[in-house]
């Protein structure tokens, strides 16, 4: 869960160009004359915008899956977590019971966490974690009408290497499951293919990224890594297959297969009824 902040040491070079200013007397008086009514502009800009503004987490909100994933509590208690290591949050609150129902993600100027919390709230999410990353934007002056005076100012401030501090903010949205039928969260892994050639041969079955913590898989010794290959008379290809097998053994004890590495594991699992 990937994999959602791209290139945090990255620098990018915005190029301002400066030309050297020509005052006439014209110009002088159209400057006072406009100059109260740009102030007032500016201001009344400036309220509109404070009005308007939006929050960056709920808009730049991607739901996952298209996921309608809610709290099971009518009014949760969202709780907001700072964290740092993404990759070990996600799994972590897979193994707890949670599953994600969406993120956000956008680079500002400092953004206060508050406004993660509140939308983790509007989506009623049980638990929202926020990852904040500094990066800066180096901001390079060029002269281009050749003057002298120019030309140095801009040098002069270009080797100040001026920084403007931005963060890229990133925010999970977390609601608990349901007690689980077998606990597992799986996915489908498919070879890339170049001109229609496989580049990798075929991964039977379906890989398990995390075992819910106490869950009918848990308790029958499944982990993470393992692929599930089939339940009870179901060969499970898809994620479907796997629904569909869950639903069918329900509240039974079954047979089970996981490839683990180069071996094949037999197992039983006592599958959950769903309350």
């Amino acid at each position: 869960m990937p994999k959602n902040i791209y290139q945090l040491n990255h620098q990018p070079s915005l190029q301002v160009t400066a030309k050297k200013p020509v005052m006439t007397s014209s110009f002088m008086l159209l400057s006072l004359l406009g100059l109260a009514a740009a102030f007032f502009t500016s201001q009344a800009h400036s309220a509109e915008n404070a009005a308007t503004q939006a929050n960056l987490y709920a808009e730049k909100y991607v739901a996952q899956n298209g996921s309608q994933l809610q709290s099971l509590s009518s009014s949760p208690e969202t709780q907001l977590e700072r964290r740092k290591n993404q990759e070990e949050d996600n799994t972590r609150m897979l193994e707890n019971g949670y599953d994600m129902m969406g993120s956000s993600t956008f680079i500002s100027t400092s953004v206060a966490d508050d406004l993660a919390l509140q939308h983790g709230k509007d989506l009623r999410a049980d638990t929202v974690l926020v990852y904040n990353k500094n990066t800066p934007i180096k901001t390079n002056i060029v002269r281009l009408d050749g003057d002298k005076a120019g030309e140095k100012a801009a040098d002069d401030a270009n080797k100040s290497a001026v920084q403007t501090p931005q963060t890229i903010h990133y925010a999970t949205y977390w609601a608990k499951l349901p007690t689980p039928l077998l606990g597992v969260h799986i996915i489908k892994l498919i070879p890339a293919t170049s001109n229609g050639v496989a580049l990798a041969e075929e991964v039977k079955g379906l890989t398990i990224i995390a075992v819910i913590k106490e869950s009918p898989a848990a308790q029958a010794r499944i982990v993470k890594g393992d692929n599930l290959l089939k339940i009870g008379e179901q060969v499970l290809e898809t994620p479907d297959d796997l629904f569909a097998a869950v639903k069918r053994y329900a509240g039974q004890t079954v047979p089970v297969e996981v490839q683990r590495g180069n071996e094949v594991v037999k197992t039983t699992v006592a599958l959950n009824v769903r309350k």
